[in-house]
């Protein structure tokens, strides 16, 4: 009799266990990234190997959903994992993750657990993705978690389109522009200069200074460019670095408009995937480890820190938040309510509801504003150049009496 009453107790510790060892790998390599920041100072090489990884590895985003979907759906019908990722490699079309998909059911065929198998390719699967297949091993719901894998992808991934289509859409335009510009000043300013000099003419001041920078993007034009990429490729290496990167996330949320729109759409990622992390079961302190990275921006990270040192001392989530500071009193509130009342998943992602349409308003609202903007903006760039270009010809009569 004693022993019935004590076998529930018995499996639900054993239950407790499980999940603690199998999250267990999760904070040992937090722990190490920690010591390595102590010693090296800075974990760029670690984020220069991940970017290269990714960029070398790199997997369309449909075809990862595809297969999470299908991958569920075979292992609820019955099929093993082997028999489900062999079957998908080989109706895989993509080159690397077909090598990809075959070497995850290699592995499998050799004794190692799915999270294990796909750890060993972090270009194709990042640390969300290995937590949660983790978190579906460790409770018997592997094919849930991996439908509501596939979901968290789409909507993840949807709403970055939609902040990026803003963001980008300026820069396309003025990359444009700057083309267009430097074809005037290469090719169409200097001819214009040539029969003004032939003519003996006095050029306005506006010309002659057009012609000076025309006459530099000429000379230097290769110099131009070269120095150009090296910014570039210098600023990019420069934000894989903790100290640079914070500096230069720091400067895109405090950007007038669009940084409101860069804080909303890591609002909205950051509470749908610690609601997903927690509802599958993963423990907190290992869940805000792997938001850190989910958020994508060196200035939350650390905000995330500092809040789970507070969370580790025993403090709330939502008290930690706030001690942090960066976070938005509805997240706050949301959070608070969900611990009160035990749906701290579910609000969480009423919080990231709330979110994105916050973002997908500001994005109508931007573009209807931005396209004319931008529009007026190139019309009268490439004017004012065709102006002060054609600004001689006004006095052409007085340059010819000049020459003659």
């Amino acid at each position: 009799m004693v022993e019935l009453t004590t076998n529930p107790n018995a499996a639900k510790l054993a239950e407790e266990k499980a999940k603690e060892a199998a999250f267990a790998k999760i904070a040992e390599g937090t722990k190490k990234k920690k010591v390595k920041e102590k010693q090296w100072g800075d974990d760029f090489i670690e984020e220069l190997n991940l970017s290269l990884a990714k960029i070398k590895s790199r997997v369309p985003l449909k075809n990862l959903v595809f297969f999470t979907r299908q991958l569920a759906t075979m292992f609820a019908a019955g099929l093993t994992l082997e028999k489900s990722l062999s079957n998908l490699a080989q109706e895989e079309r993509n080159t690397g993750f077909k090598k990809t998909l075959t070497n995850v059911a290699d592995n499998i065929r050799r004794g190692l657990s799915l999270s294990d198998a796909m750890e060993r390719h972090p270009g194709t699967f990042d640390n969300l993705f290995i937590a949660l297949v983790k978190a579906g091993e460790v409770s018997g719901s592997l094919q849930t978690i991996l439908d509501q894998l596939a979901t968290y992808i789409e909507n993840v991934h949807d709403t970055n389109q939609k902040v990026k289509s803003a963001l980008y859409y300026p820069f396309m335009v003025l990359g444009f522009l700057s083309f267009v510009l430097a074809i005037m000043l290469i090719f169409i300013v200097p001819r214009f200069n040539e029969v003004y000099k032939s003519l003996g003419a006095e050029l306005p001041a506006a010309t002659q200074a057009l012609v000076r920078v025309s006459d530099a993007m000429t000379a230097h034009f290769g110099q131009f460019l070269f120095f150009g990429v090296v910014g570039y490729i210098a600023l990019w290496m420069l934000s894989l670095t903790r100290r640079g990167g914070y500096v230069i996330d720091s400067f895109k949320l405090k950007f007038p408009v669009f940084g409101r729109l860069i804080n909303y759409n890591i609002y909205n990622k950051m509470t749908k995937t610690l609601g997903i992390l927690l509802g599958a079961g993963v423990p907190v302190l290992p869940s805000m480890k792997l938001i850190q990275r989910v958020v994508n921006n060196k200035v939350y990270a650390k905000a995330i820190g500092t809040s789970s040192d507070y969370i580790r001392d025993g403090y709330n989530i939502s008290a930690a938040f706030k001690i942090s500071e960066k976070f938005p009193p509805i997240m706050l509130q949301l959070i608070s309510t969900g611990e009160e009342t035990g749906e701290l998943d579910n609000l969480l992602d009423k919080a990231s509801e709330f979110y994105a349409k916050q973002v997908d308003s500001m994005v109508t609202r931007m573009t209807s504003l931005i396209e004319p903007l931008m529009i007026i903006f190139v019309g009268g760039l490439i004017a004012l150049v065709l102006f002060v270009t054609y600004l001689p010809v006004f006095y052409i009569g007085q340059a010819m009496k000049q020459g003659m």
